[in-house]
Parts: structure tokens; sequence; C-alpha cells
């Protein structure tokens, strides 16, 4: 393999590669800002009639109603991914967010936003993520040739990292004017994204394997379990952001505890994408080369210690600062875990193993803000974020006992 087919300029010269980049960079941004949006929404609406802790239950409720369509759909999506045209499936799942999301700015410019309507188009919304996830995993290794993917998987998140970057920071700026621009500037850049995804002209039909649709959804469970790579890789991210998971918090934070105001809620919920687009661009540059399992493992550690940093913090720009350093800590461990599960994993198995990786990413995330929002409703925000850090700590010293390979995994290629 010479260095000449495994450069970046190579990897920017794949047109359609680089058009669905362009994809995950707009739809991405789209999706903060929406999130953004609506998180601050969902809070100051339940603030006029509640407390702090309970309107932080209410924020926690936004997670979960995201997630449960994950934990149904994950497993039907995921065998879509392997049996339809992945673009196809795209298309129609921006085409969703794009109405979900015009709903939203509808009911922000009427003023009948109320808290269970705003959870109701969470929901929705995440019925359309759930189908759109695995699509988009397995259809990346598709438009570009196999000795660019590591690579390719760096520049897919820088994609993320860079328009998470902008987009909390525009969302917070946005909501402070009003939160329908804020939907209809995501309405926009999903459109983008859903122009981009069309004009790619690669095949992206996968081989279909026989068999009915139960037992392709079947196989893929066992492939993960079976693959302790995998499976410790995927766990370990569900496990640790699920118990040190702060974003859901944030507008607490910057509302009740650090007083900074939707501006500087945009810049909190910023400051993780600031530190992971750092690492990413020293990834895509430079990726890593050996102690993968190890670097991995370092990057969840400091990812939970900085959770625990920013729970006791009470200064604005510390917290800003701790946030960034959670993001790049987590930036490592993410990448790490996307090669080795992209490389390992078959192209016709990828849709389905994606599906799963996305349920254990959505219980993590969207399960996770639950978590901490119902115990930030028992014990305040605070203790919440201090007690989620600390187990976090502790689920990283147990999965390097429980997965000796993964610790031992050495070079992405």
């Amino acid at each position: 393999m010479t260095d000449e087919r495994t450069s970046a300029f190579t990897l920017l010269r794949q047109r359609d590669y680089m058009l669905f980049w362009a994809s995950r960079w707009t739809g991405g941004m789209g999706g903060l800002i929406q999130s953004v949006t609506i998180g601050w929404q969902v809070y100051e609406v339940a603030r006029v009639t509640m407390t702090v802790a309970e309107a932080s239950l209410m924020l926690g409720m936004v997670g979960l109603v995201s997630f449960l369509p994950v934990l149904g759909l994950a497993l039907p999506a995921g065998e879509s991914a392997d049996r339809h045209d992945r673009r196809r499936v795209l298309l129609l799942c921006l085409t969703a967010e794009m109405t979900t999301v015009a709903a939203l700015c509808g009911l922000a410019i009427t003023g009948g936003a109320t808290v269970p309507i705003l959870l109701v188009m969470a929901a929705l919304f995440g019925c359309a993520r759930a189908f759109f996830a695995p699509a988009n995993t397995a259809m990346g290794p598709m438009l570009v040739p196999r000795e660019l993917l590591p690579r390719a998987i760096a520049w897919n998140s820088l994609a993320w990292q860079s328009s998470a970057i902008v987009g909390p920071a525009l969302g917070g700026v946005l909501v402070a004017i009003s939160p329908a621009l804020g939907y209809g500037v995501a309405l926009a850049l999903y459109a983008t994204a859903a122009v981009c995804v069309a004009l790619i002209r690669t095949s992206t039909q996968p081989q279909v394997q026989p068999g009915s649709r139960w037992a392709l959804m079947q196989e893929g469970l066992r492939y993960v379990w079976t693959n302790k790579i995998v499976f410790g890789a995927i766990s370990l991210d569900l496990a640790a952001v699920l118990l040190a998971g702060a974003t859901a918090m944030l507008p607490v934070f910057a509302r009740d505890i650090l007083h900074v105001g939707p501006e500087g809620f945009g810049m909190l919920r910023a400051a993780p994408a600031v530190g992971a687009t750092g690492v990413a661009l020293v990834l895509a540059a430079n990726p890593i080369k050996a102690h993968a399992g190890r670097i991995m493992f370092a990057g969840v550690a400091v990812f939970a210690a900085a959770t625990i940093g920013f729970g006791a913090s009470r200064i604005w720009w510390v917290s800003v600062g701790l946030l960034a350093l959670l993001g790049a800590a987590d930036m490592l461990s993410v990448y790490v875990r996307q090669t080795l599960v992209q490389l390992v994993t078959p192209d016709p198995m990828r849709g389905r193993v994606a599906a799963v990786s996305t349920l254990f990413i959505g219980a993590s995330n969207e399960l996770g803000e639950f978590r901490a929002g119902l115990a930030a409703r028992l014990v305040g925000p605070v203790l919440a974020v201090l007690v989620g850090g600390v187990l976090a700590l502790a689920v990283t010293g147990a999965w390097i006992r429980m997965f000796p390979a993964l610790w031992r995994a050495d070079r992405l290629e």
C-alpha cells in the first residue's frame, strides 16, 4: 500500500464521497441546531410552571422519547439498510426530518408549543433517525476504496464534529432571537443535505443476503455478540456515555447554575465539538498506527474525569474548557470504535451491525439524557453529573478486564 493510495488528496478526489461528506456536515449541523432549539424551548416552557428539578426531568424526557423509536425500530432499520438502496433510504429519512422540523417551526410561530407536543415531535424525529443512522453508516464505506477507509472514518468524524461546533453556537444565537428561526435554519440545512445525497452516482444497493427478514436480523445480532472486539467497543461507549453524559443538563447549568443565558448555553453546547474537531483534524492527517485499544480506553477515562470536573466547576470559562477536553477524549474513543467495527464487518452485514451500534449509541445518548434528567430530579443536576462521571471511570476499568482482546487491539488496518 503506497502513501499516494491512502493520502488525504486521494480521498478528496472521490466525488461521491465528498458529496456524502457534505451531506453529513449540513445534516449534522441541522440536527444539532434543532436539538439545541427544542432542548431550550422545552426547558423554558417547563420552567413557567415547574421547579428546576421538575423542568430538568422534562429535558430527560426529550432523550427518552427520542430513544424509544430507536429501540423499537433499530433491527428492522438495519435489515432495510442491508436490503434496499441506501441512498434512497437516506432521502426518505431526510424528507421525514424536514417534515418534522417544519411542523416545529409552525408551532413556534403560532405559539402552540407545549411540553407534550414538543415531546411528540421529538419522538417522530427519533423514528426518522432510527432508519437514517444505519443507512448512513453503511453507505460511507461503499464510496471509497478499502485502503482509504480509516482516513474516511476520520473525515466522517471531522464532518460531524465541525458541524457540532457551528451548530450549537449558532443554535444558541438563533433561539435567543426566536425558536422559529432556529427550526427554519435547520430545515434549510436538511434540504441541502438531501440535495447532496441525491447527486451521488455510485450504486449504493447492497448485495442482499438470502433468508427471511427475521433471520437476517438474528444473524446481525449473533455477529455482534460473538465478535468480542465489536461488542466490547460499542458496549463500552454505551456504558460510559449512559452514565457520564452531561449534555442534557447543559440548559440547567447555563440558566440556573452558571447564569450565562441562551448565548452561553450555545457556547457550552459547542465546546465538546471544539475539542473533538481538534483531535479529528489530527487523526484525519495522521491516523492511529498502533495501540488502538489502549488509546480508546484512555479516551474514555479522560472523558469521565472531565465530566467530574465540569460538574464541580462554577466558573464559565473553566466549564467550557472541561467540556472541550471531554469532547477531545471522546473523539479518540469514537474514532477507534468506528474504525474497528467498520474494518472487521463485511459490507453485506454493515447495515445490521450499524443498527445494533445505533441502538447502543442511542441508548447512551438519548437514554443517557433521560438518566441524567431523572437523577437530577432525585439528587439535583450537579450531583447527577458528578456521580455519573465517577461511575464511568469504574466502568472503564471493568471493561479492560472483561474484554482483554479489545485492550490488546493494536493496528487499525
